[in-house]
């Protein structure tokens, strides 16, 4: 009599590449996420890059393409995609703003091409910005009920599947990120079997992690897309070698401290108020002769230790003339005597400034608070990015102090 044949095997996924090829759309979001994988990482301002690099570290790409055209947007992911799928093997991420600015719903579909599912996790609990029944919330106010988008030409989505409108998205509850790992697996290749990507609720990082660790036990067939809170999940997930140890704060050498804030964010005056009581000085420009180039700097005798340049807000936010404000505003600090370390807010201001100093790589060396990356240039120059939506009110001072301490006793 023969015997019975033996039990299927179970399936295997295929293993997971240890190190990451991270797509951000914007520079304090790359930096971001740069910080948040945890490992060796390069942070790099070019495409270019994502070809040929050796598997040995994270490689973070600032794509720049929140200011592009929708088309051009598209396309760069789909370039970078294929670069990054045919170099050697690394787990793909990509990094969106956790307020779903920015051409999402075209980006995260060309992300999508050629992946069994996308794992959409945008919720940032350190930022108070969660995700439950598919809507973003920050401080537990829908998304599209807030400000988040006053700059913006368009309204806040009320939702990620409208966000996400050129994918099939289906939301995963709660409880079911809470359950039991297999339930979750199962439930993630549901969504995926039905031709949709699975959209988990999240409200910590306990909820994020639950989620990154499902989608690595999936294969590589499911890639991530999120905010930095999933980047570090992620980060935490993954078994590498921790990032170097930063060195420490700059020494007193004279070099002028310069902060360049491009962000609208109302709360921004507070944090230039606290620069300007321990002395800083500030240069609030008037848009209109930024952008007519008629502004004079100081002489390099005269220029402060300390100094912020920043758009004047006080007309309210310009839609749609923000790139062409952050161009003039970057120059006008690439420009600045005394080759300054530099603090920039916002992705923007931060992209045109280091691009007008001709500089395409950062080496991060930590975060002075969450999001507030500090890096250094190839030409050993500190500079700090932060996303303009972030920080408190002393979040500034903050930064002043860890780059310069003399400055804690004033």
């Amino acid at each position: 009599m023969a015997s019975p044949p033996p039990p299927p095997r179970p399936s295997v996924s295929p293993p997971v590449p240890p190190y990451v090829v991270a797509l951000a759309d914007d520079l304090s979001g790359a930096a971001e996420t740069a910080c948040a994988l945890g490992g060796p990482v390069r942070l790099s301002l070019s495409a270019v890059d994502v070809a040929g690099t050796a598997a040995a570290h994270d490689l973070v790409v600032d794509l720049d393409t929140r200011h592009l055209p929708v088309a051009e947007a598209e396309e760069a992911v789909r370039t970078a995609l294929r670069a990054a799928r045919s170099g050697s093997p690394r787990l793909l991420y990509k990094k969106v703003d956790s307020q779903l600015r920015g051409h999402l719903a075209v980006e995260a579909a060309s992300y999508a091409e050629g992946a069994e599912a996308v794992v959409i996790a945008p919720a940032l609990p350190v930022a108070r910005r969660t995700v439950t029944g598919g809507v973003v919330r920050v401080n537990g106010v829908p998304l599209h009920r807030t400000d988040g988008w006053r700059a913006e030409r368009a309204s806040a989505p009320r939702s990620l599947p409208e966000a996400l409108s050129r994918l099939p998205v289906r939301t995963v509850p709660l409880d079911v990120v809470r359950s039991e790992p297999a339930a979750l697996d199962a439930e993630f290749r549901r969504i995926a079997a039905s031709g949709a990507h699975p959209a988990p609720d999240a409200e910590t990082d306990a909820d994020l992690d639950a989620v990154a660790a499902a989608a690595l036990r999936l294969g590589p067939g499911f890639r991530l897309l999120g905010s930095g809170g999933l980047a570090a999940a992620l980060g935490r997930a993954l078994p590498r070698p921790a990032a170097a140890a930063p060195p420490p704060a700059p020494t007193q050498d004279g070099t002028p401290l310069l902060f360049v804030v491009g962000t609208a964010e109302p709360r921004a005056v507070a944090q230039i108020a606290r620069l300007t009581a321990i002395g800083a000085h500030h240069v609030p420009l008037d848009p209109a002769d930024l952008a007519a180039g008629t502004v004079r700097l100081p002489s390099h005798a005269a220029a402060p230790a300390l100094a912020v340049l920043s758009i004047d807000g006080s007309a309210g936010p310009r839609p749609g003339a923000g790139r062409a404000l952050s161009t003039a505003l970057g120059a006008l600090a690439a420009a600045y005597p005394g080759r300054p370390d530099l603090v920039m807010t916002g992705g923007e201001t931060a992209r045109t400034t280091l691009d007008a100093l001709g500089i395409g790589e950062l080496q991060p060396l930590g975060q002075i608070h969450h999001g507030a990356v500090h890096s250094r240039t190839p030409d050993g120059r500190h500079v700090v990015t932060r996303p303009g939506s972030y920080g408190a009110e002393d979040s500034l001072l903050r930064i002043a102090v860890a780059l310069r301490p003399r400055l804690a006793a004033s």
